[in-house]
């Protein structure tokens, strides 16, 4: 799998969001360069649990659209009959 990379507006969106955490949950201020350092850590370490995550659940999304068009399709079918 590739290393994880957000541009530099998700980044900048999402130390913005962690100092706030830090702030409001934690009453704790933390600065910028930790707050990317942070990333980084969770983006390397554990960003692939939320990856294959986000994976199966589209995985399940697809086998159920697959499922309703399956089910549209029969729908459509006419009935045969072996005589004239």
């Amino acid at each position: 799998m590739e290393k994880i990379n957000f541009t530099e507006e998700e980044k900048r969106q999402i130390v913005q969001k962690l100092k706030i955490f830090f702030n409001e949950e934690l009453e704790q201020d933390i600065g910028g360069f930790d707050a990317e350092f942070l990333i980084d850590f969770f983006a390397d370490e554990v960003g692939a649990y939320f990856y294959n995550r986000g994976l199966y659940d589209a995985q399940a999304l697809l086998s159920k659209k697959f499922d309703e068009l399956a089910d549209t399709i029969y729908e459509l079918e006419r009935p045969v009959s072996l005589g004239r």
